[in-house]
């Protein structure tokens, strides 16, 4: 009956050719102006470690002094100094953790006829490999051992080793790095999270950092720091701030597996936060946040709003379609009143022209669903072509190509409703008759 009920469809769309063009025309339309904004605002606000995220944790802390603070007002500070990163990663209280921050590298490459370059880099403790589940393409990521000995080894990513090496395994290579050595013993492979979670303060998105040193080293040999630096008291606002002065200029993640780690993390970060004011380094009262990696990214307004604007017109923009469409629709099941009349007089049930009715609405936005899926590869081009940060993530994948055309029936059978019941309550007796 159903392959009966397409036939009918076809047939019905083929005899009133510029109606259902049109009705195609709206439904395109909407469904590709929503699903371009709607593939956007996805790949925003996406989860950048599937499986991961739920259990890495960022803590807060607020070690300014006491001016300007409102009890259960102020929020904690969005990164820590280097005295508290470092308290906090000698504690060793969650499963796994990792001191950071951004920066840039001169990278002089060796034999090759490449002109010296500036790198952005990452400064970071040996947690946030194996913490990020970074895959390696060649080697491995250097441990804690190397962390304290101050070692001058480096993880490089795969572009970074396509320029330089062409693509081959560089482990073992020494790359020059700010006028010094370093021995490079992994490369990372495809991995480039989206949003650039773990330090927004450089970017949201699509950040590309090529070179990775150990936190301690990077100090050493005066590598330049590139990030936010919040000061307070006498600390000034240096670029790269002294490790004892009072800025916060450093992010720090713990991994917790289980709820109840969460938990106890959390009473730890207020018991600390005590002992320091016992100490005389803080002045407020405790005063901290755990939130895991979706609920920094929402505490951070990730997403911009221009883009969560845009969505709503654009769904507006298809409610508009769709309301047309069910004037079109109306108008041609209404046409076919002497139709429907003599099926009805033959026997057929109100329930099954219902469903062929529904079943022709339902073609309508399967041929429209196609023509909305080539506008929003259409309309996402157009996006890649805008200076944003987040352009180039604009992409539609499986799982949005399969809800472009879930919308599109769903929004034709929402459209056909109204006709295709009207059209079902004409009398058949009244319709013969006037034929």
């Amino acid at each position: 009956m159903f392959r009966y009920y397409i036939d009918l469809a076809l047939r019905s769309l083929g005899r009133n050719k510029v109606l259902t063009a049109l009705m195609v025309l709206a439904i395109a339309l909407g469904i590709g102006a929503s699903m371009t904004t709607l593939t956007v605002l996805h790949v925003l606000s996406g989860d950048p470690l599937p499986g991961r995220s739920g259990t890495l944790y960022y803590p807060q802390i607020d070690p300014r002094d006491s001016q300007g603070y409102l009890p259960g007002k102020t929020p904690p500070m969005d990164q820590v100094t280097w005295t508290d990163g470092m308290n906090l990663l000698r504690a060793k209280r969650a499963d796994r953790q990792a001191l950071m921050t951004g920066g840039d590298v001169a990278v002089q490459p060796g034999e090759s006829t490449l002109d010296p370059f500036y790198e952005d880099a990452r400064f970071t403790t040996a947690g946030f490999f194996p913490m990020f589940g970074v895959p390696f393409a060649y080697g491995h990521a250097w441990g804690g051992a190397e962390d304290e000995a101050h070692a001058r080894v480096a993880v490089i990513s795969s572009t970074l080793n396509d320029k330089l090496f062409g693509g081959k395994d560089s482990t073992g290579q020494t790359l020059r790095l700010s006028g010094t050595d370093f021995r490079i013993v992994g490369v990372i492979g495809d991995w480039n999270p989206n949003p650039h979670f773990y330090d927004l303060d450089r970017a949201s998105y699509n950040e590309d950092e090529g070179v990775y040193v150990p936190l301690s080293t990077s100090q050493d040999v005066g590598m330049n720091h590139d990030g936010n630096v919040e000061c307070w008291g006498n600390g000034g606002n240096g670029i790269n701030p002294i490790h004892d002065s009072p800025c916060t200029w450093l992010q720090f993640w713990v991994q917790l597996d289980s709820p109840a780690k969460a938990t106890a993390y959390r009473q730890f970060l207020v018991n600390y936060s005590e002992q320091q004011k016992a100490l005389g380094r803080f002045q407020r009262p405790p005063n901290v946040q755990l939130r895991n990696v979706m609920q920094w990214l929402d505490y951070n307004q990730v997403v911009p709003d221009d883009v969560r604007l845009q969505n709503g017109l654009a769904f507006g923009f298809l409610l508009v379609c769709l309301v047309n469409t069910v004037g079109l629709m109306l108008a041609k099941f209404l046409r076919r009143a002497g139709e429907l009349g003599v099926r009805r007089a033959l026997g057929a049930s109100k329930r099954a022209l219902f469903a062929q009715l529904l079943v022709e609405a339902g073609v309508v936005g399967m041929v429209g669903g196609v023509g909305g899926l080539l506008l929003a590869f259409a309309g996402l081009w157009l996006v890649r072509q805008q200076p944003a940060s987040y352009a180039a993530l604009a992409h539609l994948d499986p799982a949005m190509l399969l809800a472009t055309f879930l919308l599109a029936l769903g929004a034709s059978l929402l459209a056909g409703l109204l006709p295709a019941w009207r059209a079902c309550q004409i009398a058949p007796a009244l319709q013969l008759k006037s034929q």
